[in-house]
């Protein structure tokens, strides 16, 4: 039998390396695919954590797609006439490394801190007046972040960043280096082989994320008992640093075997004696750049390709932006936790997508499909996913009756909503406060202290605030005073919008991916043989640059439109967004590029919130005229609480 020669190609003795190249490209592909999908599935926790913006956050998942715009076109060119097995190690290496930095922040990082009225105190035996007693009242709640930490974010970006750089190797030179080497007809049930296996990454990748999000960030170095929040709380934070590390070592175990396989294979069918001609006689460095940009012109010169360059294009750009922000779509709009949010899309959506995928690769291979034919498939799927995209956003849930945000206390709903209230207003209540309390009529209340609440029992998530004047003053038939730790829970209406939300979603990923293979096959089989390593790496890089990087940034930006509370830095500056207007934000998930062009309808619910605080202000100073004559008329704390209030319109905002 013979060996592999000195140049490094394949001798009919070597024939089983073929198979051993696709299995170590599948883990390959499955671990980069992990590492990916557990960046998005982590993209609430890290939000929080960092007390950042959804389009800030968009923009440190798009350093991935900034890390391969620096190197994927170089790669992709000269990968081809270089040892293209090592280069994917160099590339499985990078990405450990890139996974490793960027869970690292979380061990340079002070200990969580959340807003709460209860956090200082450690035993039930304490009973807190968080409406009237000055020596617990906590008037601007703790920063989440120690100011040290405030920009540890970065390192987050750069992390994301370098896996980029590391993944652009794998994709195009795996994809090519098979196509390369397998008879014509095979080749499309490879890929599709290849990819269906690799749909197991963000399986995986999701499943890892909901389970990490289930265990606070801070485990092992707290007492757990004495976490006041859940993970459906708007403040709860997961371990999402501990799926970092996982990733990365699996990243870096997926590397190894490329160094022990051979530069080239043997074509499939063809005459086992004749190897290819060497890339190093062939083209030299110099001669090789110089036919890149002729290589280039000809190939945005083929009106196919080009055509199916924009149409992924615009189909990369809305899938990236619904993905992203899928499970926070569901965490805000029908009350799912982070965790239970990234299980569902693991076990749901990705299984069928791959179903789809593989259906699609074993289509073009029964029946032989053309090029032409492959592209029509494509469309047609496409389109009628579109549709059901379209459908599922027609599912969705009314806003949480918030006092003082989305409702009046005594529940109804109007166009000018205050905070402000005069079962309050002798509280001395901070408007930068979140601690949600939920009282047995169905109204969340902003704090303990918005509730008026003057006492309270139990310990932990356990505690009750009792004595609440705002229930008992616009419910006094609907039980009793007392209010519970935590948002209400949704009504059952939401429950059934969300099946049906879901069973949509998963037929759309199907229909989708059933399109997938043929449209990846059309981009291959229209070009030149010898530009499709090429082909592969710029449409790539057109559609992470064009569309990766700017689509969940400005899908972060519409989110954070909708906010309708956020989060108080220590600094004064503005953190997470605590609760959302779910309404406002179907309307901009559904038509994204109008959302530019029309007022926000969060911004326009924050003024209407300050008018309704002035127009109550006016009404308490006009009862506290009336009445100054009456000397059981506390006027000195209203007039100090209105006073304290057109201080924080008048002043600079956050």
């Amino acid at each position: 039998a013979q060996t592999l020669n000195h140049r490094g190609f394949y001798s009919p003795a070597n024939r089983s390396f073929c198979p051993l190249f696709i299995v170590a490209l599948s883990f390959a592909y499955f671990s980069k695919a992990l590492a990916g999908t557990y960046m998005k599935s982590s993209i609430t926790q890290i939000e929080r954590r960092f007390d950042l913006s959804s389009s800030l956050t968009g923009l440190i998942d798009g350093g991935f797609e900034m890390g391969n715009l620096l190197f994927l076109a170089v790669v992709s060119h000269f990968g081809a006439k270089l040892h293209r097995p090592r280069l994917i190690a160099v590339g499985c290496f990078v990405m450990a490394v890139g996974s490793f930095l960027t869970g690292l922040p979380h061990f340079f990082m002070g200990r969580y801190k959340y807003d709460t009225v209860i956090q200082g105190f450690q035993n039930e035996s304490v009973s807190i007046a968080a409406c009237l007693d000055p020596m617990v009242q906590i008037d601007v709640p703790d920063i989440q972040i120690e100011d040290s930490s405030s920009h540890m974010w970065i390192y987050v970006f750069l992390g994301n960043a370098l896996r980029g750089i590391g993944e652009t190797p794998v994709t195009p030179l795996g994809i090519s280096y098979i196509d390369d080497f397998a008879k014509a007809e095979n080749s499309p049930f490879y890929i599709a082989c290849l990819q269906t296996i690799t749909l197991l990454g963000p399986m995986f990748g999701f499943l890892l994320g909901s389970y990490c999000a289930k265990l606070f960030v801070d485990i092992g170095y707290v007492d757990l008992d004495s976490v006041t929040i859940s993970p459906k709380d708007a403040r709860w934070v997961g371990a999402w640093w501990m799926g970092f590390l996982v990733s990365s070592a699996i990243l870096f175990i997926a590397g190894i075997p490329f160094w022990f396989l051979p530069r080239s294979l043997p074509k499939q069918g063809g005459d086992e004696d004749k190897l290819p001609p060497s890339p190093e006689t062939l083209d030299g460095t110099e001669n090789a750049l110089n036919r890149f940009l002729p290589s280039l012109r000809r190939l945005l010169g083929t009106p196919t390709y080009f055509l199916l360059l924009c149409a992924s294009l615009l189909k990369f750009n809305s899938f990236i932006g619904l993905l992203t922000f899928k499970a926070k779509y569901m965490e805000q709009q029908f009350g799912q936790s982070a965790s239970r949010a990234n299980f569902l899309i693991g076990v749901l959506n990705l299984p069928v997508v791959a179903v789809g995928i593989f259906l699609g690769g074993l289509l073009m291979k029964r029946y032989k499909l053309s090029v032409v034919s492959g592209a029509q498939l494509s469309f047609v799927t496409s389109f009628m996913a579109y549709l059901l995209v379209l459908l599922q956003f027609g599912t969705k849930c009314d806003n949480i009756p918030v006092a003082g945000l989305t409702v009046l206390y005594n529940g109804s709903v109007q166009s000018i909503i205050s905070s402000l209230f005069t079962c309050n207003s002798e509280c001395s209540c901070s408007a930068q406060e979140w601690d949600p309390v939920c009282s047995e009529n169905g109204i969340t209340y902003i704090s303990p202290c918005m509730a008026g609440c003057l006492s309270s029992s139990g310990y932990g998530k356990n505690t009750v605030f009792h004595n609440c004047s705002c229930v008992s003053s616009h419910f006094p038939g609907e039980g009793n005073m007392s209010v519970s730790l935590g948002q209400c829970p949704r009504s059952k209406d939401c429950s059934r919008s969300f099946t049906s939300y879901m069973a949509v979603s998963v037929l759309s990923s199907f229909i989708n991916s059933l399109g997938a293979t043929p449209g990846y096959m059309v981009i291959i089989r229209c070009i030149s043989p010898e530009l499709k390593s090429l082909a592969l790496g710029i449409q790539t890089l057109v559609v992470r640059t064009l569309g990766g990087i700017p689509a969940p940034v400005y899908f972060g930006a519409l989110i954070d439109s909708t906010c309708l509370k956020w989060a108080v830095k220590k600094c004064g500056g503005r953190g997470a967004c605590r609760l959302s207007d779910t309404e406002t934000a179907v309307e901009f998930t559904e038509a994204p590029s109008e959302g530019a062009e029309v007022e926000t309808e969060g911004q326009k619910t924050e003024r209407e919130v300050k008018v309704g605080e002035d127009k109550v202000c006016e009404e308490i100073n006009g009862q506290v005229e009336r009445e100054e004559s009456d000397p059981n008329t506390e006027d000195s704390n209203v007039m100090e609480k209105c006073s304290s209030h057109s201080k924080e319109t008048d002043g600079p905002q956050s």
